[in-house]
């Protein structure tokens, strides 16, 4: 379906796109393809390391390729890439955001509304600093509630028993912390502890989510079936009289709520896409990042036992603990302290991620790279970073398709030292992106994962099934943040029994 889509478009643009473009001097070796509109994103999407290695070692670590409908400018050379933030005034990140979300969730472009983009932005620092205490501390509440009701209790209550409970661990992951999320985020109803929805919800949003890839790549959405319909059903879910029946909502989602409130320009169907992109931008890439660093301590029991005896030492607990005893409550500074935990999540994002960090040109330019090289850069232009090549380098990572857990460890601390041609690294894992284009919901998202690895460490013994093929990333999201699994895999769960 992809690629027949993306025929469509290409030969949809053919009138407007006849011209090809010309290298000038002083520019990026340029590769372009045959295709009108398409160029190289065929090549690109089916196998994004090898098309990129592959033209890395043909044109050096700077070449410019047609994808999409853009000129992609790619930095290859993790040296260079600090660089690229040098250039805070050339090179945007919010004009590429500004092009995208848009016409990806469906609210006009933010742009438009100048003091309503300042607020906006400055609402994102609620997801930092001493603002995450209160989301910690509501992420765990929830996360429990979620996994007593859905697999303790009468809905899933087969982990209670003695024996082992089986399901798919994409769909495990995603369910806990889907709706762990939405309910710390956006709040409950008013008369009752969680949406009696969500599963649809969910529904909805998997459906939306797995055209997410076309939509970014311009691809129109009436091209994509129903995937409108499916994108206005969620966007009605954040309708303004709808959450106004929601309670303990987060001083996040609160404030951005009171923006849209304020600016008469903006619809209700409006207010509520914007809702949807940030329900998106929350649960789009941790569920995945979940699950990766969930699969990746399940299929290696010594880092599981490993970072299990971290978070008992950590929080003085017994090996087990009764899941119907007293909420266990893991503080900010708790978390901190999980370093061998935190070295596995970053291990499993360096495996996992695929992110592209993108700027967009203002103007035509010289790019300094550094003292012996310079390119030149076209208005409008995109340069890329791809850290996904930096991640897979066994030059800074040794064994790069090995998972190790304790790789971001040296001496007990965080290891920061990685080398590339001799030379210290500025950026050496970049699964979050990078100066202006960095996530600002990070430290939520990382606090997120870790709660809830200790949540189930805490209470279950976990197996996968036996007898199936390993995970396998599905590169069809190759840029756009964590990849998927190609399919979902199995596994087995029981409670820990209590030690006396």
């Amino acid at each position: 379906m992809w690629a027949v889509l993306l025929v469509l478009v290409g030969l949809l643009s053919v009138v407007l796109l006849l011209g090809r473009r010309r290298r000038r001097e002083g520019e990026p070796q340029l590769i372009q393809g045959w295709v009108p509109y398409i160029g190289k994103a065929l090549d690109f999407g089916l196998d994004s390391n090898a098309f990129l290695k592959k033209n890395q070692e043909k044109y050096g670590d700077v070449f410019t390729v047609y994808i999409a409908g853009k000129y992609m400018t790619f930095i290859m050379d993790p040296l260079l890439f600090p660089s690229i933030m040098k250039y805070g005034r050339q090179l945007d990140f919010h004009d590429f955001v500004n092009q995208v979300a848009p016409v990806t969730f469906g609210y006009p472009p933010v742009s438009s509304f100048p003091d309503m983009d300042h607020q906006i932005q400055r609402s994102f620092r609620l997801l930092q600093g001493d603002n995450l205490l209160a989301l910690t501390e509501s992420m765990m509440g929830n996360l429990q509630a979620v996994f007593r009701q859905d697999f303790l209790g009468d809905a899933g209550g087969e982990a209670a028993g003695e024996g082992w409970s089986t399901g798919g661990l994409y769909d495990f992951c995603s369910s806990l912390m889907f709706e762990a999320t939405f309910l710390t985020l956006y709040g409950s109803p008013d008369h009752a502890c969680r949406h009696s929805d969500m599963a649809a919800l969910r529904h909805h949003f998997t459906k939306f989510d797995n055209m997410f890839p076309l939509l970014v790549a311009g691809i129109p959405i009436w091209l994509l079936g129903r995937t409108k319909a499916t994108r206005e059903k969620l966007i009605r879910y954040f309708l303004p009289q709808r959450m106004l029946g929601w309670s303990n909502t987060s001083l996040f989602i609160t404030m951005r709520s009171r923006v849209f409130e304020q600016n008469d320009m903006l619809s209700d169907t409006d207010k509520g896409a914007h809702h949807f992109a940030i329900l998106w931008a929350s649960v789009g890439n941790t569920v995945p990042a979940s699950f990766w660093a969930l699969y990746y301590l399940i299929n290696q029991q010594e880092a599981l036992q490993a970072i299990r005896q971290e978070l008992h030492r950590v929080l003085q607990h017994p090996e087990s603990q009764d899941p119907w005893e007293p909420e266990v409550m893991i503080s900010k500074d708790q978390l901190e302290q999980l370093v061998y935990m935190e070295s596995a999540i970053n291990e499993s994002l360096r495996l996992s991620s695929a992110s592209m960090n993108i700027r967009v040109a203002q103007q035509d330019f010289t790019l300094q790279l550094d003292k012996q090289h310079a390119v030149a850069v076209r208005r409008g232009d995109f340069i890329a970073l791809y850290p996904q090549m930096m991640h897979m380098d066994p030059e800074i990572f040794t064994e790069p398709q090995v998972y190790k857990y304790d790789r971001f460890i040296e001496d007990g601390r965080e290891k920061t030292d990685f080398f590339k041609r001799g030379q210290k690294l500025k950026f050496y894992r970049m699964p979050f992106g990078s100066g202006s284009s960095i996530c600002p919901g990070r430290f939520f998202a990382i606090n997120e994962i870790k709660q809830f690895l200790c949540l189930l460490l805490i209470y279950l013994d976990m197996e996968m099934e036996e007898g199936q093929e390993e995970a396998q990333l599905d590169n069809s999201r190759a840029g756009l943040g964590i990849l998927l699994p190609t399919k979902d895999v199995r596994f087995r769960y029981r409670l820990r029994r209590p030690t006396s």
